[in-house]
């Protein structure tokens, strides 16, 4: 093969792979290795090839462990090791001073006296790489070797990229798409690998097809012998922090915290929200315009219901507010026991225990105390004022309809001072008819 041809097919091999040049030229070198000792090498030699890659010349090694006296295995010691049995001496070979001692073996090893003769500056311990004459003419066999290490490697230098990346994307929210199903586990497909969607980790209720694309926070990846193991969730906590970080600008630039989230995946979740910049209103942030991003985050949760709350550093008020829509009179806390007494009106007592209890469930949660609700009688100067408000709100009313009376009769009264036409006419009774029919 051309140099030029050669060069191209590592860069595609890198390109498609995602593997590195240097990757792929240590791949070339122990291919290079086994094809080598395969024709030409003896059994128990420690062969390595260097390739350079600029001028396409290969050279070979021959590499030696440089060893003393104190590092080799007596006849005696190796004499009472077969006696022991093969177990012990394939697991043990350490002296009573901790020092590891091996058989020498003159195709792997080298006495100092020797490697000091080649190489005068090493140190025993240290390899000695003997060059030996390079050979071109590979066999059938030792091509056929060379190809499978090289197939081999690339592979598992190729699981190690995917690892590393996905390992470092923990806790992110990726798009992908649904592959296939097996017996409730969902397999997506998240771009160069594929994620496993396990039944407890799925929204409950929510079916998966063939093709359809979706949202999935990585929970954990995990190295196997097969490749990495990519679990993934849509029923963690994190992933409507992450959903919410992708859609509010604010949150992703630290303007806005969330500061707890309690999820009952598929049902209800609430999430408290705490400004960090004076002007900002934490709440405004996540709902948006029209409610534009909460919904963006309901819809792609399946339509689970969200409560937005606002944080609070005084525990009284932080579960006042988890309580919500129900209305709290007061809140009673024991801090050394972290329980909390709520009262309610009595009206609104199912409200704040919610469906089950999920709505009590979720604050308690959210919150981190434990919280009793008690219905309890409306205040009498709260009772007062609502119904100051009240009477407020009817004098409004009956002042704007007394507002609308006087327009009535000021356009009827244009109307007859106006010339009549029959056109005119039939108009004017459509618009009574309409008032009547408003009225």
């Amino acid at each position: 093969m051309e140099r030029q041809s050669f060069l191209s097919a590592i860069e595609q091999i890198c390109e498609e792979k995602g593997i590195s040049k240097e990757k792929v030229l240590e791949t070339i070198e122990v291919a290079l290795a086994a094809a080598y000792k395969k024709d030409f090498g003896h059994k128990g030699q420690n062969i390595r090839a260097k390739f350079d890659l600029d001028s396409g010349q290969v050279q070979i090694f021959q590499v030696k462990q440089v060893l003393d006296e104190t590092m080799i295995k007596t006849p005696e010691e190796i004499e009472a090791e077969k006696a022991q049995g093969i177990e012990e001496t394939e697991g043990k070979g350490e002296s009573s001073e901790g020092e590891k001692k091996v058989r020498f073996n003159p195709e792997k090893h080298m006495m100092i006296e020797e490697a000091a003769k080649i190489k005068p500056d090493i140190k025993t311990g240290e390899e000695l790489w003997l060059e030996l004459e390079s050979k071109t003419d590979f066999g059938r066999i030792a091509a056929q070797t060379a190809k499978q290490v090289i197939i081999q490697r690339i592979r598992e230098a190729e699981r190690e990229t995917i690892f590393d990346e996905y390992k470092t994307k923990e806790g992110e929210v990726v798009s992908g798409i649904v592959q296939r199903a097996e017996r409730g586990i969902v397999f997506v497909d998240i771009g160069k690998a594929v994620g496993v969607l396990f039944p407890e980790e799925q929204i409950q209720g929510e079916y998966y097809r063939i093709g359809q694309r979706l949202r999935v926070l990585i929970l954990e990846v995990q190295k196997d012998a097969r490749g990495p193991s990519i679990i993934l969730s849509r029923a963690h906590v994190k992933m409507v922090s992450k959903l919410f970080e992708l859609e509010v600008p604010e949150i992703a630039a630290g303007a806005v915290e969330i500061k707890s989230i309690a999820r009952e995946a598929g049902s209800r979740s609430k999430i408290a929200v705490a400004s960090l910049e004076e002007g900002v209103d934490p709440i405004g942030s996540c709902v948006g315009q029209k409610g534009t991003r909460v919904q963006a985050v309901i819809n792609e949760l399946g339509g689970e219901k969200i409560d937005i709350i606002e944080w609070s550093s005084e525990p009284s008020k932080f579960i006042a507010h988890a309580l919500a829509p129900a209305k709290v009179l007061d809140v009673e806390i024991n801090k050394e026991e972290k329980i909390a007494r709520v009262q309610v009106p009595e009206e609104q007592l199912s409200l704040a225990i919610g469906k089950k209890g999920q709505n009590v469930r979720l604050a308690a949660k959210l919150t981190e105390w434990k919280i009793d609700v008690v219905g309890g009688k409306v205040d009498e100067r709260t009772a007062q004022e609502d119904e100051e408000q009240a009477k407020e709100g009817e004098l409004k009313t009956e002042e704007t309809k007394k507002v609308e009376v006087a327009e009535e009769k000021n356009e009827e009264t244009k109307e007859k001072k106006t010339p009549a036409s029959p056109e005119a006419g039939r108009g004017r009774a459509k618009k009574s008819k309409k008032k009547k029919e408003e009225k």
